[in-house]
This record gives C-alpha cells, sequence and structure tokens, in this order.
C-alpha cells in the first residue's frame, strides 16, 4: 500500500508544513478578534477537510458553516459563487474562507458573496497557496500573485496581504494570508 504522501515531492511536503503554519496564524488572529468581539456571529467556508475553527473560538461566537460538498456536515450547502438566499446579507461578523479560493470557478462571484455576506466593518480571513503543487478537491484552478489579491478584493474598506516566502526563492512565495474589512 503506498503512503499518503507517495509521490510528492520534499519541497511540496516541506511548503504544505509552512502553508499549515501560515493558516494557524490566520485562524488565531481570527480567534484573537472574536474574543474581542464577545457575542458574533462567523460563517467558516469548506471546513469539512480540517476540521474548523471552531474549537478555537469563545462560546460566544456564534458558528454557521458552508460548503458545496453535499456529503459534508456543513450547516449549508452551496456555491460561494453565487447568492446563497438561506444566508441573509451583511449577517456575519468574521467569515473565514481558507485554502479554498484557488477550487472555485470565478474567484470574482466567490469574492461579491464573502462581501454581500459580511456586516458592515466586518472582517474576512483568506488564503490561498502560490507556489504549491495542485491539489485536491479537485479541481484547482487558480494561484493569486499580491497583486491580484489586491484587484481581487478591491472593493473592500481595507486590504492587508501577508506573504509567506519561500525560503531562497525570492518573489515567488509559498503562500498569501489575507485580512479585509468590509
Amino acid at each position: 500500500m503506498e503512503s499518503a504522501t507517495s509521490g510528492v515531492s520534499r519541497i511540496d511536503l516541506e511548503h504544505l508544513a509552512l502553508i499549515r503554519g501560515h493558516v494557524a496564524k490566520l485562524w488565531q488572529e481570527a480567534a484573537s478578534v472574536a474574543v474581542g468581539l464577545g457575542k458574533c456571529s462567523v460563517l467558516e467556508i469548506a471546513p469539512q477537510d480540517h476540521g474548523g475553527i471552531r474549537p478555537m473560538l469563545p462560546p460566544t461566537a456564534s458558528v454557521t458553516t458552508f460548503d458545496i460538498d453535499p456529503t459534508s456536515s456543513a450547516d449549508v450547502i452551496g456555491d460561494i459563487c453565487e447568492t446563497n438566499s438561506v444566508l441573509p446579507s451583511e449577517s456575519f461578523d468574521l467569515l473565514i474562507c481558507t485554502e479554498v479560493l484557488e477550487h472555485v470557478s470565478n474567484p470574482f462571484l466567490a469574492v461579491m458573496e464573502i462581501r454581500r455576506l459580511l456586516k458592515p466593518g466586518g472582517r474576512a480571513y483568506l488564503s490561498a497557496p502560490f507556489n504549491f503543487r495542485i491539489h485536491g478537491p479537485l479541481p484547482d484552478n487558480w494561484r493569486f500573485t499580491e497583486h491580484g489579491w489586491r484587484q481581487l478584493l478591491s472593493d473592500f474598506l481595507s486590504v492587508d496581504i501577508f506573504e509567506l516566502s519561500a525560503p531562497g526563492r525570492p518573489l515567488m512565495p509559498v503562500h498569501y494570508n489575507v485580512v479585509v474589512v468590509k
């Protein structure tokens, strides 16, 4: 029987470890903001593969999960590239969307829906790999540079981008974490 890492290069395994650490920092920041808010509403998009951020959030956070996979145990099944009328506009203080946007069919439509769902002043925590192999769940459609992120998120009040540099490879980041405010 082959191991789960058969055929995966050493550099990809190293990058995966770096990416997981970078995403963990983003989750910690989101959890810290949730603690500061006290009672808050959180939407987590596609948390099923990694267990989700819920254990890191305070008990005062009301968490709704959202996933395109009909076999997931998400609270809401839908496509983030569409208007999901079961979720009211401006209903979430925080939105977590990590390692998802590279898989969607249209990232501009996904970001429009994210913006619709956030309350004024709400924050979205986004992330995606840049220098990383094609991965599942398929399809794996996109890679965003810092400039691409800024274009994609140009309708937000503020956009903070945190690059995870590739060791020894300037201008070839491994990953991006992004925090936006509506």
